[in-house]
């Protein structure tokens, strides 16, 4: 029996995702066919066409801006209708600002190294064949993502840049805003005579996320970004490979030898920068020897700013002392990531107490210790298991444009494949290339 080509797409109808109809299947079908026609295309091109390309969208990008920022408000008007908190407004929030940082960072992907070609390892066996291991394209990358409207363009310029089409379906709550980013960076591309099916929208409800993650043969490779019950969802119901991006469950731990006043800093930009974002500190635990000194004035400087503190007993003395408002600390606020203006505080007696917390509750995203104690930094770096460890720095440095990478597609808190924040080379695969001069194997 001839077995069917990678690109055929079919669900026996027991095999069709609860709440898919004929309509969400053959979107997704149409989408990720013209993506994947897209990307062939897209994996022939130099580097300098994709970088001339990556400019152009990012000079539409900001010439659009009153587009996109009213389709954005129109998104905003109806969140607030609805009842949406405030740290995901911050979220879904656009304005001309926000689009000229968007666009730099599109600009900022074009100045990065093409990964697409590079060679991993390579070598020439005793038999003179000439074997070497290239990165190319993924092929079509999916997003599956909630009220994040950055992460439109990101995908769609680290995918370009590596070489990928994308294949997208934002949340409800950024429908419009979403809608006319892609109208903008689908007309651009095409300005330029490449394929505009290289970023491409879905629309519609679960039944299309159903279709999405089970277009296994169409779509090479599904990131989620969001909350939890999101990211879950996708792992446990995807057919096609996925990069978990996890929640960000973030500790700060002020060690016994920390600099108490770099120890203040770390917290309260760590957990006041940004917090709707998930690398912003949700839990912060103190050394028994420093709490009575650093607790009272990190208590008040954060109820200064506005955030809500939820203390264990030896935490809430501190609180008490110092005059701010705290409830009791307890599992399901140190489980919890709070995107907001909003902490879980604990006073631990060792270093081994406070990484036995960060086993127990941690994320696996983003911890901190705040320490002047290399053994303490050592034995933290290399016993807490997350994506990113750091010493004496805020968390809100884990940020693939933090780091170098220009925009990211996710923070992956898996193992397998990409780690920490994913660019370009994590939208890569390999394949080997073999060179002979007509050797055969006896």
């Amino acid at each position: 029996m001839t077995a069917s080509p990678p690109e055929t797409y079919a669900w026996g109808m027991s095999e069709r995702p609860p709440g898919t109809t004929d309509a969400d299947v053959e979107q997704v079908r149409v989408a990720a066919e013209a993506a994947r026609t897209a990307s062939r295309r897209l994996a022939l091109l130099s580097r300098a066409q994709k970088d001339a390309a990556l400019l152009h969208l990012a000079d539409a990008l900001e010439a659009a801006t009153d587009e996109i920022v009213a389709a954005n408000e129109r998104d905003l008007a109806r969140g607030r209708e609805q009842g949406m908190p405030e740290s995901l407004q911050d979220r879904l929030r656009l304005d001309a600002d926000r689009v000229a940082a968007v666009a730099d960072a599109v600009r900022d992907v074009a100045r990065l190294p093409d990964p697409v070609g590079e060679v991993v390892r390579g070598s020439t066996l005793a038999n003179g064949l000439q074997i070497r291991q290239v990165r190319v394209p993924m092929g079509v990358v999916g997003m599956i993502y909630e009220a994040r409207p950055n992460v439109t363009v990101d995908a769609a310029a680290l995918g370009l840049k590596s070489g990928n089409a994308v294949v997208l379906r934002g949340g409800s709550a950024a429908a419009d805003t979403n809608r006319a980013t892609v109208a903008v960076l689908r007309r651009a591309l095409a300005d330029q005579g490449l394929p505009a099916d290289a970023v491409g929208l879905l629309e519609g409800g679960h039944g299309v996320v159903g279709a999405l993650m089970t277009a296994r043969g169409l779509v090479d490779l599904l990131i989620p970004r969001g909350g939890a019950d999101l990211i879950q969802a996708v792992v446990l119901g995807s057919t096609v490979p996925v990069i978990e991006t996890g929640i960000g469950n973030c500790h700060v731990y002020v060690d016994a030898a920390a600099d108490l006043d770099t120890a203040l800093a770390i917290a309260l930009n760590s957990k006041t920068h940004r917090p709707s974002v998930c690398n912003a500190a949700e839990s912060l635990l103190v050394h028994r020897d420093v709490a009575g000194a650093f607790l009272p004035k990190a208590l008040a400087a954060l109820a200064a700013e506005g955030v809500t503190l939820h203390t264990d007993e030896r935490s809430a003395t501190a609180a008490e002392a110092a005059g701010v408002a705290h409830d009791a600390a307890t599992d399901e606020h140190f489980a919890t990531e709070f995107h907001a203006l909003e902490m879980s505080v604990g006073v631990v007696d060792d270093l081994d107490a406070a990484l036995g917390h960060i086993r127990r509750f941690g994320s696996g995203h983003t911890e901190v210790i705040v320490t002047e104690d290399r053994a303490a930094a050592r034995r933290f770096t290399a016993e807490v298991d997350a994506a990113v460890v750091m010493v004496n720095a805020s968390t809100r440095f884990t940020d693939g444009g933090e780091f170098g990478f220009g925009a990211e597609i996710g923070i992956s808190t898996q193992k397998l494949h990409a780690r920490g924040p994913m660019a370009l080379p994590e939208l890569t695969t390999t394949k080997w290339v073999v060179e002979g001069d007509g050797q055969i194997r006896v």
